[in-house]
């Protein structure tokens, strides 16, 4: 592995530690679970029984120390409120995820890329003007509000998709098309900034004047060397939208890790409120290693540099 990934996997890694612990301190401030486990009107004894079975009778370091050792392997601890592995639990949301992540990342990439190319090329009419509009209002709107107007317009009003749930085809589009919102309107206004930036350096004069052809310049020149800060952007906003995007996912009772980690924030869930930041962070990181090869490919200059 070249020392520049080893680098960057090494501070990923302590990312992801420097996360799971905060979560770790943070989750014991949240309050007793064994009160929220037990009936109303139990007994301290049993009280105390559970604490000692769930290990929070221990001193606070203890807890953190075998926790740190036991997550080293994997193990989370067995989640309060189902009963099973925190981990598994986390792992059986994972997939819905990824598919409302993917759908969401490339309807951004398809449309949000092409919409910030013509306003580069097109710069100073109207579809320039058309796009800004858009995206400024992409980036503006809650997602909670476009989520409900949605599902009354299409799922209430016209009937022609479902208010909700998972397991075809029809209950992904609204979440999706939500999720990409922000998304397009983020890569179509980074992506024309980019263009209008190169378009201007001394390379892409010398290929005009060289007698090349403007879809050519675009294509090999422009449209190449912006893709830096977009594949920047990108890998930023995948990571999100794998972490889980907690309220569409709630809106369109979407069964993610985001609304996994919310229930489990109100129920007191520690093992599975850890492990599913802890797989969160660990996606974040693969997608900054992911980027990191990208740049290479994209920019020559930066694999020599290296």
């Amino acid at each position: 592995m070249p020392a520049h990934l080893t680098s960057r996997l090494g501070e990923g890694l302590i990312a992801i530690w420097g996360v799971v612990t905060i979560v770790f301190v943070v989750s014991r401030l949240l309050g007793d679970p064994a009160v929220l486990l037990l009936p109303i009107g139990a007994s301290e004894a049993q009280l105390q029984e559970l604490r000692t079975q769930l290990g929070l009778d221990q001193p606070l370091p203890q807890q953190y120390l075998t926790f740190l050792f036991n997550a080293l392997r994997g193990d989370f601890g067995q989640s309060f409120q189902f009963g099973r592995p925190a981990l598994d639990v986390v792992f059986e949301r994972l997939p819905a995820t990824a598919m409302l992540a993917g759908a969401a990342l490339a309807i951004g990439i398809l449309i949000g890329g092409l919409a910030g190319a013509l306003a580069a090329i097109y710069r100073g009419s109207l579809i320039e003007a058309v796009v800004l509009l858009v995206a400024l209002l992409g980036q503006a709107t809650p997602s909670f509000w476009l989520g409900i107007m949605l599902i009354l317009f299409f799922a209430v009003q016209l009937g022609w998709l479902p208010t909700g749930g998972y397991g075809t085809w029809q209950n992904l589009v609204l979440p999706a098309v939500t999720l990409a919102c922000f998304t397009t309107a983020s890569i179509a206004r980074l992506l024309r900034s980019s263009m209008l930036d190169v378009m201007r350096d001394d390379y892409v004069r010398t290929a005009y004047a060289k007698g090349l052809g403007p879809r050519r310049v675009f294509t090999w020149h422009v449209g190449r060397n912006s893709l830096i800060p977009v594949v920047t952007m990108t890998g930023i906003l995948a990571g999100e939208l794998l972490g889980g995007a907690a309220v569409t996912e709630t809106v369109f009772g979407w069964p993610g890790v985001g609304r996994l980690i919310v229930q489990a924030i109100e129920t007191k869930d520690f093992p599975v409120v850890q492990a599913g930041v802890a797989i969160v962070a660990a996606i974040f990181v693969a997608v900054n290693l992911l980027v990191d090869l990208l740049y290479t490919l994209i920019d020559p200059r930066i694999r020599q540099s290296r």
